[in-house]
């Protein structure tokens, strides 16, 4: 049974987004998984990384809470919006600021290349559109799914990731929303 994170980039906690962490974290309560969450937009921290990593920034509780609970989950779940071909402003925000070298990768010395400290976790991308997911796919060439599964994941050692990609959400259907929240809701019953 793996320890389960579930974490939430929307920044309005009415989204389509929500309903789908929740729909992803009702399935898990039926596998009897172990569950942990991040909704981003509750958490209270400086999204600036101010100095980039020339000057450290000391970390807000929330952070150090979420740096634990990224080290507790054997699985990570994504779940957020993609606006301008990648994450919310927030989102973006938290990644700068936990995934600190140190935290989630060590720089090698004299060398251009890092060691990941997260590996052996897995993950599942679960993110909207307001497009269809094959013209996201084909003709934008996927550059949320990019930056997160190999820009960000796969560099701190997370190396299988799955991604669900929903789209169009806006002008969609409740019938359209309601039978990809059952989707979720299975793939948390089956902890991918």
């Amino acid at each position: 049974m793996k320890k389960t994170l579930i974490i939430n980039g929307h920044p309005d906690k009415e989204s389509f987004s929500f309903a789908l962490a929740a729909a992803y974290k009702k399935g898990l309560v039926k596998s009897n998984a172990e569950i942990k969450e991040i909704n981003i937009r509750e958490l209270n921290f400086n999204p600036n990384l101010q100095y980039g990593y020339r000057k450290r920034t000391e970390l807000e509780p929330d952070l150090l809470d979420a740096q634990e609970k990224l080290k507790w989950a054997e699985h990570l779940v994504w779940v957020y919006p993609v606006w301008w071909s990648s994450v919310p402003a927030i989102m973006k925000g938290f990644l700068d600021r936990v995934l600190l070298p140190g935290f989630a990768f060590k720089k090698r010395e004299n060398s251009l290349f890092s060691d990941k400290c997260l590996k052996g976790k897995t993950a599942r991308i679960i993110c909207t559109l307001d497009q269809p997911a094959w013209y996201y796919r084909w003709i934008y060439k996927s550059p949320s799914h990019h930056a997160i599964k190999k820009g960000t994941l796969h560099f701190i050692g997370i190396r299988k990731v799955r991604i669900t990609t929903i789209g169009p959400i806006r002008l969609s259907k409740e019938a359209y929303r309601e039978k990809w929240l059952q989707k979720v809701e299975k793939l948390g019953e089956k902890n991918k």
